[in-house]
């Protein structure tokens, strides 16, 4: 606890750790790094520890999330014309916690609480791509995907798969942060590769990132 509280603010290195807890410095670092292995703390991309996914994760319940999303995915699926999910990451899959679906016509649907594997999928590229390492590497040799997908998803900021999870079916996908950049899940659209296309439109891919946006700053 001493430590969730030092780094609850600001992110934390370890000497700054040791100096907040008051902690000897091997006991700090052994703690910060089991906190990092249940993802209740994680690295920054300069080394220091934060909060990580899993405090969002334990501090809402997963229908509050889903609510909070479900408000956003209509007007995503009405911009987009594609059916709308919002993810989780529960381990090694995924879960959809809301969905806002097409009318009609053909569509790809994926009902609420319908649990999906990590290993393919461009939701499942985004709740990846900002992962740590440890947690992404034992993915990948059952992936339908590489490490240099996860690369180009953290370089760009949206990740784009077809016919992964199933034949036919195209999606694209955006990560959810919170306040401290952590991901809390990940909006996707998804739909026949003939109408979603190849090459997402940019106006499409647009709508897939204010989507993500507004969610993350809603659940803050």
């Amino acid at each position: 606890m001493a430590i969730l509280r030092a780094v609850a603010d600001e992110p934390a290195t370890l000497a700054e750790l040791v100096a907040r807890t008051g902690l000897p410095r091997a006991t700090a670092h052994r703690l910060a790094v089991a906190l990092e292995g249940h993802r209740l703390v994680r690295r920054t991309s300069a080394g220091a520890w934060a909060p990580g996914p899993g405090l969002a994760e334990l501090g809402r319940s997963g229908a509050d999330l889903g609510e909070v999303a479900g408000r956003h995915l209509a007007a995503l699926r009405d911009a987009s014309g594609e059916s709308a999910q919002f993810y989780v990451r529960d381990g090694a899959a995924r879960v959809c916690l809301a969905a806002a679906e097409r009318a009609s016509g053909l569509r790809d649907t994926v009902p609420v609480g319908a649990r999906l594997p990590m290993t393919a999928g461009s939701a499942a590229h985004a709740l990846l791509a900002f992962a740590p390492a440890e947690e992404v590497t034992p993915l990948l040799s059952a992936a339908s995907f590489t490490a240099r997908t996860l690369l180009d998803v953290r370089r760009r900021g949206w990740a784009h798969s077809i016919a992964e999870r199933e034949p036919g079916v195209a999606s694209l996908s955006a990560p959810v942060r919170d306040a401290t950049g952590g991901v809390l899940g990940a909006v996707s659209i998804s739909g026949p590769v003939e109408r979603l296309g190849r090459r997402p439109a940019p106006e499409v891919v647009s709508a897939v990132l204010e989507a993500a946006g507004a969610i993350g700053r809603a659940a803050r």
